[in-house]
């Protein structure tokens, strides 16, 4: 399993340094791309995978983070980048739950998913 999640981080550091000045414009995140935010997430990999894997503080901080904009935090979610990397959406989707997120967007409406 870390090694699943050392090839995740591999691949999406990767991702970054292609993906380095593409944005000009506002998008769901504001002025960062989606994908792009989506490489603050790589402490979550595990987490995004399977559901009973422990969520790291540094993940938690990351989704507490992002989640001020339930928008951002549901495209950074379902974006290119996270599916490339193995999340599974609706594994991804609990994670706020699971950091006790008080005042996470609950019942939020992503995609197909709904925040719990």
């Amino acid at each position: 399993m870390e090694s699943k999640a050392v090839r995740c981080l591999c691949f999406l550091a990767m991702l970054l340094v292609a993906g380095l000045g593409t944005v000009s414009g506002a998008g769901e995140c504001g002025r960062v791309a989606v994908d792009k935010m989506a490489l603050k997430l790589a402490p979550c990999a595990a987490a995004t995978q399977n559901p009973r894997a422990a969520v790291p503080p540094t993940c938690c901080t990351q989704i507490r983070a992002i989640g001020r904009n339930p928008k951002c935090l549901c495209a950074v979610m379902l974006s290119s980048t996270a599916r490339q990397a193995g999340v599974k959406p609706a594994v991804a989707m609990t994670i706020p739950k699971r950091c006790a997120i008080a005042n996470r967007p609950i019942g939020y409406k992503c995609g197909p998913y709904t925040l719990p």
